[in-house]
């Protein structure tokens, strides 16, 4: 049985990753693709975005631009971001359709349509979840269309990596992550804590190149450009590929172990986007999220060069 999954995203090394992880995957039914503004400017995720999906051969798969800046506050991108989008050198041109509905129209449609049908989808939140919580505020019954939600998002034992007090993901919308963890649709979350334990090093690296056709030489041109290895915090060679977890755990979630908890977020004062867990009942709310904990690295690893390789069987 297909999972039918929203993509929303900020592209993105990770998030190129896990889209094409995604993408390759016929387990999952990807009914389309959000973008908004976070790692970089939306006209450059967009873009990124269409070059992504035209690089897998999915020429079906609708793209639909989204918000360009954060509910409320200051806009914040990411540590490239002044890069701008991905050069033709690092993923090829694409002239790709980018669809005229606004993202957040997309996403209440197709979750209204999904109440109607009882057969809610899964939401899968690796940027800024500005999308999301538009939706939800402007028509609260989208959450009765969404089963789950899957993010790649918090931190709560790992510090930050954009700052050091947050997360990238929620620091960008800190308030619209607050929308999102108390609409009441089950969470599942990928945090720092966990995503910082599975490195990708250049023997995945040069696997993919190798394997995995045109998205693997991408992948690799993408991970020599933007540096993600950082020995002095994470102890050994390699770098995270954080928003792989979440296509990651829906393909196989054995791979990965964690705990119920209530999760939230501070929106206001110095520390804004900093996210805190209550592992423990200390406050008298039942637990909004699944937050994972562990991951089984060497079979992550796996799942990836395994599922990517489809690209280099269908373009080789």
């Amino acid at each position: 049985m297909t999972r039918r999954i929203i993509i929303d995203t900020d592209p993105g090394v990770d998030d190129a990753i896990a889209l094409w992880l995604a993408l390759a995957s016929p387990q999952l039914d990807v009914l389309g693709i959000t973008v908004v503004a976070g790692n970089v400017p939306l006209h450059d995720a967009v873009t990124n975005a269409t070059k992504i999906v035209s690089l897998s051969g999915r020429q079906g798969v609708a793209i639909y631009a989204g918000s360009h800046g954060p509910l409320i506050g200051p806009q914040r991108y990411g540590k490239y971001a002044a890069i701008g989008a991905f050069s033709d050198d690092l993923v090829p041109d694409a002239s790709y359709a980018v669809q005229s509905e606004h993202a957040v129209d997309f996403i209440v449609r197709t979750a209204r349509q999904a109440a109607a049908d009882n057969d809610p989808i899964t939401f899968c939140a690796i940027g800024p979840m500005t999308n999301l919580a538009l939706a939800l505020i402007q028509h609260p019954d989208v959450a009765k269309g969404i089963g789950q939600i899957v993010t790649m998002s918090c931190a709560f034992t790992a510090l930050g990596h954009r700052v050091p007090w947050a997360e990238f993901n929620v620091y960008a919308d800190p308030h619209a992550a607050q929308r999102v963890f108390s609409s009441g649709i089950p969470l599942v979350v990928m945090p720092l804590d966990m995503t910082f334990q599975a490195l990708i090093t250049q023997k995945e690296i040069t696997t993919l190149q190798q394997t995995a056709g045109q998205p693997g030489q991408a992948i690799a041109n993408l991970l020599a450009a933007f540096d993600r290895s950082d020995i002095g915090r994470l102890g050994r060679e390699g770098g995270p590929i954080h928003d792989a977890t979440v296509i990651a755990w829906l393909l196989q979630p054995t791979l990965f172990a964690g705990r119920s908890a209530t999760i939230g977020v501070a929106v206001t004062g110095e520390t804004a986007g900093y996210t805190w867990a209550d592992f423990y009942g200390k406050l008298p709310t039942a637990p909004n999220a699944t937050v994972m904990q562990s991951v089984d690295e060497a079979k992550f690893m796996a799942l990836l060069t395994r599922v990517l390789s489809h690209y280099g069987y269908h373009q080789g």
